[in-house]
């Protein structure tokens, strides 16, 4: 006896039927591709792990490992420098969290520090460590573990409390550059015990960016070598082609690749829509923002909660508009459609990430703000406004939707650009390439000068010391 589909499931498929049955849609659209479910490959619990860490995890309803997470805690534990590279939603978050508790466990003063490249992306994961550690606090003898967030955001009243006593401090490479390695004198219990260095979201640190967060790393690790200590460090990624020669090329380190997903994926649906033509002299298309606003409405009007993501600021206010005016000709609530971007308060950020969370927002519409990993809960679609202009990006993009293991379903609404074009005439060129490499140059002489400079300000050089090509 076959089970029926849950409602979020029979919504789907409805809708996919719908769009197959349109013939406005059908006949525009350039490709519908489906990627089959895949089961979850389990690994039992790495014998190193703390029996407390296990109880926690059970009780959350963890009673494995998902094998990537096993082999990667195993490499950490040992001592390795590890690079994890697996899809998103895939749980690297435990690849990270599990072997720095544990390292606390054994020496509660050891310390750890994350570097998140956004300030929503720190206070997202600092939200599941904070809640992990408190369960774990409770198993056993009473502990206490500290973890806290050092940005932009930190109330100064707060910094001097965060120097003396965190034992994880969540931050991003900006404030590291600009508000730790400077004032290292004030972070002594950080330094002399740092034992973890976690990177996340390694693909976002290429080009200059990237050339600039490498010095800053070099500092880190010769700020760490002048208080006598020695971390690893952790990188994760769920898109990037060369994930060891970025990571080695970011930390200066030889790395070991865990890139053999063993997560559950449910099935997805990609649909590459092509809008009509509206004048076949010029080649131009109908707008891509109404086309986009049309389709994230099939899935709305449902009850599917849909991520769309637009190219500029003004264009997520427009659909925003465009989506809630939709909405209230429905005779629905618009306030549960929101608006995501730079520019917010804090605060208002904070509040939407929560709404999406709980369901209580239904469509969200965001520029690439959304586009990592945050937890922003099981939506069902994602709807690209535009090709956002690589191919690591639209998988990000649209790895924002299905997060749970259920169908989901993504949907690249082209404009009229060249590049976008291209990709609804070759297809194919998006299924089969893979994400693009991340290159970057720390040696970069102008960077390199930079970042001497800092350097030679917070620890002066000693005789023979090398900073840039050659320095370990």
């Amino acid at each position: 006896m076959s089970l029926s589909p849950s409602p979020a499931q029979q919504a789907i498929d409805d809708v996919l039927a719908a769009l197959k049955g349109s013939r406005r849609i059908h006949d525009n659209i350039a490709r519908w591709h489906t990627i089959p479910a895949r089961p979850a490959q389990y690994a039992p619990f790495p014998a190193a792990l703390d029996p407390a860490i296990v109880e926690v995890l059970k009780a959350q309803g963890i009673e494995q490992l998902y094998s990537h997470q096993a082999e990667a805690i195993e490499h950490t534990l040992a001592g390795e420098h590890v690079v994890v590279v697996t899809p998103t939603a895939s749980g690297k978050t435990l690849c990270y969290n599990l072997p720095v508790l544990q390292r606390l466990l054994e020496r509660p003063q050891a310390r750890a520090l994350y570097l998140f490249p956004t300030k929503a992306l720190s206070h997202d994961q600092y939200a599941g460590l904070y809640d992990l550690t408190r369960a774990l606090g409770k198993r056993g003898p009473p502990r206490d573990f500290r973890v806290y967030t050092f940005d932009g955001d930190t109330p100064m009243a707060a910094r001097q409390a965060i120097r003396q006593a965190g034992q994880i401090v969540v931050t991003n490479p900006d404030m590291l550059h600009a508000g730790i390695l400077p004032n290292h004198t004030k972070w002594l219990k950080l330094f002399e015990n740092l034992d973890t260095v976690v990177i996340d979201e390694l693909h976002q640190y290429r080009g200059v960016f990237g050339s600039h967060v490498a010095n800053v790393i070099r500092r880190l690790r010769r700020i760490c070598r002048f208080y006598g200590s020695d971390p690893r460090f952790i990188c994760c990624s769920a898109t990037i082609a060369n994930p060891r020669q970025m990571a080695e090329t970011l930390v200066g380190e030889p790395f070991a690749v865990i890139d053999k997903n063993g997560a559950p994926r449910g099935e997805r649906v990609l649909i590459f829509y092509n809008p009509p033509v509206v004048n076949a002299e010029l080649g131009i298309r109908a707008s891509s923002v109404k086309e986009a606003q049309r389709m994230a409405m099939r899935f709305l009007e449902r009850g599917l909660q849909t991520i769309v993501f637009a190219r500029s600021r003004i264009r997520v206010e427009i659909l925003t508009t465009y989506l809630r005016r939709a909405m209230r000709r429905l005779g629905r609530d618009p306030n549960v459609i929101q608006g995501y971007r730079g520019g917010y308060l804090p605060a208002e950020r904070r509040q939407i990430e929560r709404g999406i969370r709980s369901g209580q927002i239904l469509g969200v519409v965001s520029t690439n703000a959304l586009e990592l990993g945050i937890d922003i809960g099981s939506l069902q679609a994602a709807v690209l406004c535009g090709y956002p202009g690589t191919i690591a990006s639209a998988w990000q993009q649209g790895g924002r939707a299905g997060r749970k293991q259920q169908t989901a379903v993504m949907v690249l609404v082209a404009s009229s650009s060249p590049l976008n074009q291209y990709l609804m005439q070759h297809p194919e060129y998006f299924l089969e390439a893979t994400p693009e490499q991340g290159i970057l140059n720390p040696d970069n002489v102008l960077i390199l000068q930079a970042h001497l400079k800092c350097a030679v300000n917070e620890v002066p050089l000693s005789d023979g010391e090398v900073f840039g090509p050659g320095a370990t």
